[in-house]
């Protein structure tokens, strides 16, 4: 609005300036102006010239205020662009920081997941495994049934000395295993093979009388009565097997009791 004013007052005031100067140098036969009109007229003039003055002085106050008001907002405004530009380069570094924070952190985690994983690699061997054996779940450590396995290939490549000893030396240091039932009824079986047939029926006996629900009882004494006629001990096999039937009607080995008692005199 300022800018808008000045040049049309300006312009005012040089038209008065100019009319005052006509008037000034008019000849001597201006004063006919003199009459109460003429000086009405020029008083009238000056006042104008003289508020047009005022009004220029007062415009150009107005335009060092504006200048001077303007200079500080200038300064603000260049402050905060700087403070703008220093904050985008915070901004742009902390993303920088971010970003090798979160690689790193991945690559702590990756680490980490390696570390568990070769961790657990090296503790599964050594923690109890679940074991099924003759219908029933047990857990075993691992050198427990490394033991037991090893007393087991003995018995199957048919070493009966060794795996006698074997495993027996497994039921004395592992009494209350999930395996003493299955390894007290093999001690009897390499007992058999070794031809020690008097240990065998011992062993044997021992196993169905303190396990008599055990599903390999029936079989225990089916070989008791074996190792009876091995020893030509015919009655004694006779009464084995009969109790056999009797105890477990319905089981292959009942079954195959029958057909032995039918062999025998």
């Amino acid at each position: 609005m300022v800018k808008a004013l000045r040049r049309p007052e300006l312009s005012r005031i040089a038209c008065v300036a100019f009319a005052v100067a006509a008037l000034l140098s008019l000849p001597a036969r201006a004063a006919l102006f003199e009459d109460d009109e003429a000086r009405r007229a020029i008083l009238e003039l000056r006042g104008k010239v003289t508020a047009l003055e005022d009004a220029r002085k007062q415009l150009q106050q107005e335009n060092r205020q504006l200048a001077d008001s303007i200079d500080p907002l200038k300064r603000s405004v260049l402050d905060l662009n700087n403070q703008i530009e220093a904050l985008r380069a915070e901004m742009a570094k902390l993303r920088g920081t971010n970003e090798q924070l979160a690689y790193d952190l991945s690559q702590t985690q990756r680490k980490v997941m390696d570390q568990t994983d070769s961790l657990n690699s090296r503790l599964k061997p050594l923690e109890p495994q679940t074991v099924s054996l003759d219908g029933k779940q047990f857990q075993v450590d691992p050198e427990e049934k490394r033991q037991y396995e090893a007393a087991m290939g003995l018995v199957r490549r048919g070493d009966f000395n060794e795996a006698t000893d074997t495993l027996q030396s497994f039921a004395r240091r592992f009494p209350a295993s999930g395996y003493a039932d299955s390894v007290a009824f093999w001690i009897g079986n390499a007992q058999y093979g070794n031809r020690r047939y008097k240990d065998a029926i011992a062993t044997f006996k021992a196993f169905a009388a303190a396990r008599p629900d055990h599903p390999r009882s029936p079989d225990a004494l089916l070989a008791v009565a074996n190792c009876q006629i091995e020893l030509k001990d015919n009655k004694s096999a006779k009464k084995t097997l009969a109790d056999l039937i009797k105890a477990y009607p319905g089981t292959e080995a009942a079954q195959a009791a029958k057909e032995r008692s039918q062999g025998l005199r």
